[in-house]
């Protein structure tokens, strides 16, 4: 309590030498300084013995200064001068203009020259971003080892980062999953596939925006070596809100699958021996894909998220075959920095090679970190 009235009284009679700024509250408390900035929630105003002193807005009565302040009007002028009150109203002397009345409700913001250099710079970097501005991101890891008996071991690792602005959005992401077991000293893989792309997302207006896209895949169990996939359209903000958006997006893609020779080994209906092995050759196909999709993300609380996204792949080249993609996600903050999340993944093609199956799906759960702020 003696530290916080001695730095008050500091405040009434000392002021810093650069400048002699004074507050009037409504008390008829007079405080004296250099005023910084206002947001007209507090007044900072900073003095040469106490510091940087908060206060609130509503408690000042009076201001005058010996600097040029920027008061920012609702209207959106900014005036430019030293300023003193007069009437409930704020007189700004202007060096252009001679003296200019605001009325006290009419005024949203107040800056010394240095704050005013500040906020103009950020809005210049909100406006023309270089790329590495404004990126976040996330890493979500699961991870399964047994022993005994027999052995295993599985993880799972999946990334996204993103770089948002007013004008458009870029994001990179890509996920994999590794899985092994041994038995009796025999190891084999039992899972292994990578995924990944690049995808950005220019605004047109304000709900409207065009997307382009490239796609990345590779899975041995399906003797995929790459699937490439280069697409783009247009797409819809069918809601944006602070804790909901819900976009549905439409255009094309041209898909290229390069699929290794492999033997397909079936049961023998005529033993010995119990199974035969058939060669099948390497495949390459090309073909046209229209794309279809939607997504949701939703901030439950203030900790839980949800995200979900479905596209949908017509062939255009071979009617009748598609390919579907849906994946799911929830995470929880346990920190900053420090959540948990659980993941779903799958994706489905008609047409996969002789004998194999058409879907691939992945579910796990695990720790997540992120960085950055404002997207994840």
């Amino acid at each position: 309590m003696r530290q916080a009235m001695l730095m008050f009284l500091l405040c009434l009679v000392t002021g810093t030498g650069a400048s002699a700024d004074e507050v009037t509250l409504r008390n008829g408390d007079r405080l004296t300084g250099s005023i910084v900035k206002s947001d007209l929630v507090t007044l900072l105003l900073r003095t040469e013995f106490a510091g940087d002193v908060k206060i609130k807005w509503e408690a000042v009565a009076a201001m005058e200064s010996d600097q040029p302040l920027h008061l920012v009007l609702k209207d959106g002028q900014t005036i430019v001068g030293t300023v003193s009150t007069s009437g409930g109203k704020f007189e700004v002397a202007t060096k252009e203009t001679g003296k200019v009345e605001a009325a006290r409700e009419a005024v949203v913001a107040v800056r010394n020259d240095d704050e005013e250099r500040a906020y103009n710079a950020e809005i210049q970097r909100l406006r023309h971003p270089k790329l590495l501005d404004f990126w976040s991101g996330l890493l979500d890891t699961g991870l399964s080892n047994t022993q005994g008996n027999s052995q295993s071991l599985s993880f799972t690792v999946s990334g996204k980062a993103a770089r948002v602005t007013e004008r458009d959005k870029i994001t990179v992401y890509g996920n994999t999953i590794y899985a092994k077991s041994t038995v009796n000293g025999v190891s084999s893989t039992t899972a292994h596939d990578i995924r990944g792309g690049v995808r950005g997302d220019p605004n047109l207006s304000g709900r409207l925006f065009v997307f382009a896209f490239t796609d990345l895949e590779s899975n041995p169990f399906q003797h995929l070596d790459l699937r490439n996939v280069l697409g783009g359209g247009f797409g819809y903000h069918a809601m944006k809100g602070p804790n909901t958006t819900f976009d549905v997006f439409g255009g094309g893609s041209f898909d290229q699958e390069y699929y290794a020779a492999y033997s397909l080994v079936t049961a023998n209906p005529t033993p010995p021996p119990p199974t035969t092995s058939t060669p099948q050759p390497a495949v390459t196909r090309k073909s046209g894909e229209a794309d279809v999709g939607e997504e949701l993300d939703r901030k439950v609380t203030a900790r839980t998220t949800f995200s979900e996204r479905f596209s949908f792949y017509p062939n255009v080249s071979d009617t009748g075959n598609y390919r579907t993609q849906l994946d799911i996600n929830a995470a929880t903050k346990l920190k900053t920095w420090l959540g948990w999340q659980i993941s779903f993944s799958d994706v489905y093609i008609t047409n996969p090679p002789n004998g194999l199956k058409g879907n691939d799906q992945v579910l796990s759960t695990g720790l997540r970190l992120t960085f950055g702020k404002g997207t994840f």
